[in-house]
């Protein structure tokens, strides 16, 4: 008896390959039934559910052999072959192209952002001043000189703001601070102008009429120009007084400095002693803080609490524009655009200059006012001689040497009060 299955008992074995067999041909694959599951298979695949027809031996070797491993079809599915993971119809992604277009995109939207901001402060600038009307100007000597003015315009401020700034309601404006700032090859050097220095009003064109007006050898308070016949008379009298031609004129009222100051988010200063004044509001302790807009307003208008009065009040003005300048000039500011753009645009829509004045020539202006802040320029008074009447009086010879220093851009020696 033949304890084999049917099918495998020696007697149906035959000749077939395997034990016993005499055949040199492999026995074919067995038929089973198939099983056909969901959609049909697309063309050149195997159906769904049943493994593709394997490979035929012939003369020794493969005959058109295709298990479907380099396509990544063997069970009808699946990633294309290769070693990069991507199948027919989809290469490899070209990467050096790829980062090619994205440095171009990147570029391309710096370069127009560049441009668009650049237009934009541009179109802010108010230039009201016309330096065209000065007349009998002294020759323009190397490097630049800027004329910086704060005002006491109390324009854009509600009585709300006049109170809490405590700015008074005065009708019109005066000169608050007036200093020269020169840029050039030795380093910036920023010169205050006491608004009580004793000066001669000389022959001038008037800014509105384009009326002369002839010179009497009338003496004056230098505030008084400004008062008199606005930007291009105080212009004209700086250039009269001192031989300096003045380049570029920038003025900025009360609340245009508040209001820069808060747009940079406050300005770190060290304050060298306790200041208590019940007219500017101004109360500090002495050591570094960070003064907002209402204070930091305070802290350069102070004059009745310390020493010098006014001559002191200029130095601390000189100080903290500094300051100012380093602060919006720090990466924290530049790099912001939420710090940046409410910056430039408090600062533009304040700033009155002259018609000539560019955004480059302000930028070397603010950059040198830092490098006054950074030890890297030089900070001073107007030499002084003495006072008569209550006006400060210019020591001459200095301020003769001081001016022929500028002009030749030379290093500053001459030490002011």
């Amino acid at each position: 008896m033949n304890d084999w299955p049917e099918a495998w008992s020696d007697d149906n074995r035959g000749g077939r390959y395997g034990r016993g067999s005499g055949s040199a041909q492999p026995e074919s694959a067995r038929v089973m039934r198939q099983v056909r599951r969901g959609r049909p298979a697309p063309p050149g695949q195997a159906p769904y559910g049943q493994v593709p027809q394997q490979p035929r031996y012939a003369d020794g070797g493969y005959d058109d052999y295709d298990s479907g491993y380099n396509t990544g079809q063997v069970y009808g599915g699946g990633r294309g072959g290769g070693g990069d993971g991507y199948g027919p119809g989809r290469p490899a992604p070209d990467w050096r192209r790829r980062i090619k277009w994205t440095a171009i995109t990147l570029v391309t939207v710096l370069v127009v952002t560049t441009v668009a901001t650049y237009f934009w402060a541009d179109s802010k600038l108010n230039r009201d001043v016309d330096l065209s009307k000065v007349i009998e100007r002294p020759e323009k000597g190397e490097g630049t000189n800027y004329l910086i003015v704060g005002s006491d315009s109390r324009e854009g401020l509600s009585d709300e703001d006049k109170k809490r700034l405590r700015t008074g309601s005065s009708e019109g404006k005066r000169t608050d601070s007036m200093m020269i700032l020169h840029t050039g090859d030795n380093g910036p050097t920023l010169i205050s102008l006491p608004r009580d220095s004793n000066v001669e009003i000389p022959t001038f064109k008037g800014s509105e009429s384009g009326k002369v007006y002839q010179g009497t050898g009338r003496q004056v308070k230098l505030n008084a120009a400004y008062a008199e016949d606005g930007p291009e008379l105080l212009v004209r009298t700086v250039e009269f007084n001192t031989g300096l031609h003045i380049d570029h004129y920038v003025e900025i009222g009360f609340a245009g400095f508040a209001n820069i100051v808060d747009a940079a988010g406050g300005v770190e200063i060290d304050i060298p002693q306790d200041i208590k004044d019940t007219k500017s509001g101004a109360d500090f302790k002495k050591g570094k803080q960070t003064l907002n807009g209402e204070e930091a307003l305070a802290f350069v208008r102070t004059r009745y609490a310390l020493a010098g009065s006014d001559l002191d009040r200029t130095k601390n003005q000189q100080k903290f524009l500094s300051a100012l300048a380093n602060q919006v000039a720090t990466p924290s500011t530049v790099l912001n655009p939420f710090r940046l753009y409410p910056t430039m645009g408090a600062g533009l829509d304040s700033l009155i200059v002259d018609k000539d004045m560019g955004l480059f020539d302000l930028a070397d202006m603010f950059w040198s006012m830092k490098g006054v802040s950074g030890g890297e320029g030089t900070s001073m008074n107007m030499p002084l001689a003495g006072s008569a009447g209550g006006n400060l009086l210019w020591d001459k010879d200095k301020v003769k040497q001081l001016v022929q220093q500028l002009n030749n851009d030379e290093k500053v020696t001459v030490k002011g009060d």
